[in-house]
């Protein structure tokens, strides 16, 4: 096998499996992260429900994904996947269970901001593939597990729909959403059973602290800073989209509790940040350990615009397509799909172009394709011919999913014993954009909702102009003290 083309069938080499079991844990991830959407109907008529209503529900629904995947990140570099994406998945099944007894819309509410949590799933494949993968085909490898990840979010909307018509009653919705639960469950036994965090004979590097992500640098100390406050400044902006100023589903005392929980947590965050990097700061770091955070953040950035709008997008799609040309659930539910479909292809080209023929070339190029689709997408209405709506929208989804195929190529190759943290600011900073791009989307018509997510794309072109490319090797300490270098390029 080369370095850059992957022999996917041969289950009997340890890489290959690894990539199938762990894709297959972040797709269950999506399926059930995304169970709602495509049973919009029948979920809002259960609770009477208003448009204002389901579009918050959206929005609590990638909240929670913001903080959870840095905190995820922090565990999967400490104690590794496999322990991790175990846990997370049985306990996911458990969400989907609440979700499904909900009796009110305010339970329904909560429910649904728990299940954010299980979005923070796919950083911990980031982090497992990186281990199990060279740097010549890392990029290829993280887009199947992406690509094939994301596409949970399209099984859903296919088959959710027809499972809550073969369950039936008004109850259909619950079972469907608790067998997506029953089945993640038994997936997470099954993981734990089967998956290895490295290859045999392979190093497991960890953070020599835990609790913040590690800079070498003073100026990137504030840097890290600086980029950690428009996650707060986000999770404020859910609350006060959730206060009586907005769907009133919290008092104005709740509220200002959040805002206040909100500012307490941020300076408990920067304290840490503080306490692991406090050496650094005293005593700097030597040259050869030392990684640039500017590349975090960019990447942060692009996945803000990518990622964020992929989020927001197969959230309200199925939707959409109902409104705006009449469509039932199911139809809506399969075209809507496949914007998450292109996944499948769009995600792996992404890393296969980005490994061959440069990380910051790359980005630049599918950034301008993602400007594009969005404009198309913005001019549909219905007028056009359904099938040049769902051509704009597969196009669309082509750049936008290659993009992030393009992010997660690079984002191994920063520094391994900190992919996991890394992956889940860069991740985080993809709810960012999920929630920024839905509360737009809630005051605004789809329209308008899709040509601001295309202007958005002019900050990350500018970002990436900036990005750095790998170069040969990069520093890593082991536990015993002994210096191992992996290579980046």
């Amino acid at each position: 096998m080369s370095q850059t083309k992957l022999n996917l069938f041969k289950f009997s080499d340890p890489k290959i499996f690894t990539l199938h079991i762990t894709w297959f844990a972040f797709f269950l991830t999506f399926v059930m992260w995304f169970s709602h959407a495509p049973m919009r109907d029948a979920i809002m008529s259960t609770f009477d429900m208003t448009k204002a209503q389901w579009k918050a529900l959206l929005i609590l629904n990638v909240a929670l994904t913001i903080p959870s995947r840095i905190v995820i990140g922090m565990l999967v570099d400490k104690f590794g996947p496999r322990y991790v994406y175990s846990g997370l998945l049985v306990a996911a099944g458990g969400l989907c269970l609440f979700f499904s007894m909900a009796n009110s819309y305010e339970m329904l509410a909560f429910a649904r901001l728990l299940m954010g949590f299980i979005g923070a799933g796919f950083v911990i494949g980031i982090r497992m593939i990186g281990e199990w993968f060279p740097a010549k085909s890392v990029g290829l490898a993280e887009g199947i597990y992406g690509g094939w990840g994301n596409f949970g979010s399209a099984a859903a909307a296919w088959t959710l729909p027809s499972l809550m018509l073969f369950y039936g009653g008004e109850d259909g919705w619950r079972y469907s959403v608790l067998t997506t639960g029953v089945i993640a469950a038994c997936y997470g036994v099954f993981f734990f059973l089967k998956a290895r965090n490295t290859p045999k004979g392979s190093t497991y590097f960890k953070p020599k602290k835990s609790g913040g992500l590690e800079v070498t640098s003073k100026r990137d100390f504030y840097f890290l800073i600086g980029m950690t406050i428009p996650m707060y400044a986000c999770l404020a902006v859910l609350a006060w989209k959730l206060s009586p100023s907005g769907v009133a589903l919290l008092s104005q005392g709740a509220t200002y509790g959040i805002y206040a929980g909100l500012a307490l947590l941020f300076v408990v965050q920067i304290t840490s940040i503080y306490k692991v990097n406090k050496e650094m700061l005293q005593n700097g770091v030597e040259e050869e350990q030392q990684y640039k955070f500017k590349q975090v953040a960019i990447l942060d950035i692009n996945y803000f615009v990518t990622f964020g709008s992929e989020l927001a997008v197969v959230s309200m799609l199925p939707g959409f397509f109902m409104d705006t040309f009449g469509l039932s659930p199911q139809v809506a539910g399969l075209f809507g799909g496949g914007f998450a479909l292109m996944n499948l292809l769009a995600r792996p080209f992404g890393g296969l172009v980005s490994d061959k023929f440069g990380r910051r070339m790359t980005m630049l190029i599918f950034i301008c394709g993602l400007a594009v689709g969005y404009s198309l997408m913005g001019m549909v209405d219905s007028s056009w011919p359904i099938f040049l709506a769902v051509g704009a929208t597969m196009l669309c989804s082509f750049f936008v999913q290659s993009g992030e195929g393009a992010v997660f190529a690079l984002v191994p190759l920063v520094k391994r014993r900190l992919s996991g943290q890394i992956a889940g600011m860069v991740g985080a900073y993809g709810n960012v954009g999920a929630v920024t791009f839905l509360t737009v989307y809630s005051f605004v018509d789809a329209s308008t909702f899709f040509w601001v997510i295309g202007g958005s794309s002019v900050l990350a072109f500018v970002a990436s102009f900036f990005l750095d490319e790998p170069q040969g090797h990069t520093v890593e300490v082991n536990e015993d003290g002994t210096v191992e270098k992996i290579e980046v390029a």
